[in-house]
């Protein structure tokens, strides 16, 4: 589905993290979006150069800095954003509304575990 965008699903999942969760530290995007922090590390660099996110000091930390979801990452979201929701209803055409319900809560509490 990704491919024309010429993104990952893992990159596509950060943008997704960044658009609720906008001005994050590199480290909270890559619990958020499941992967190593140095899998991150390497995700922002290529997001950044596609011009997807920028990067900006926090200002209560000068070390660190915020990643924040750009224009284009948020007109990129905005287009595939019919055809996710098209490939999520795929994804669970077979399941009941009760069962659809029990994965969500699932993942969930997987998630929760993982953070």
């Amino acid at each position: 589905m990704l491919k024309p965008a010429g993104i990952t699903a893992l990159q596509y999942t950060a943008l997704t993290v960044l658009e609720r969760h906008d001005g994050i530290s590199a480290a909270q995007l890559a619990r958020d979006s499941f992967v190593t922090a140095q899998s991150m590390a390497d995700m922002v660099r290529a997001l950044e150069s596609r011009g997807l996110i920028r990067r900006e000091p926090n200002p209560a930390n000068r070390r660190e800095r915020l990643i924040l979801l750009a224009a284009p990452g948020r007109r990129l979201l905005a287009e595939y954003a019919e055809p996710a929701r098209a490939l999520e209803e795929r994804m669970v055409a077979d399941l009941t509304t009760e069962e659809v319900d029990a994965l969500r809560h699932a993942l969930v509490g997987a998630w929760q575990s993982l953070s």
